[in-house]
């Protein structure tokens, strides 16, 4: 069996995309759901919140104060950008 770079890299770079689109979708339907019983929104949580958990815990840490403002996801995007190049560059 021939190990094919090219598949990983674009499986590594279609579950990235994947897990923006869900922080995306969680940042939306918060605003417009707010009843965490609702199957939809609980699985988006459930599925986005061991991403957006530990960054929201260090901004928490560093005693940084946004109001009522989550930046969590801001900097999730940034370490997931991060993590998919090192890993493609990687595998290059």
């Amino acid at each position: 069996m021939v190990f094919d770079k090219y598949v990983l890299v674009q499986a590594i770079d279609m579950f990235i995309n994947l897990l923006k689109i869900m922080v995306i979708a969680r940042i939306f339907l918060s605003l417009i759901i707010r009843d965490l019983r609702n199957p939809l929104l609980n699985f988006i949580y459930r599925f986005t919140e061991p991403i957006l958990a530990p960054f929201r815990n260090l901004i928490n840490r560093l005693g940084i104060n946004t109001g009522m403002f989550d930046f969590s996801p801001l900097l999730a995007f940034l370490f997931l950008d991060i993590v998919s190049g090192v890993i493609i560059r990687l595998l290059y």
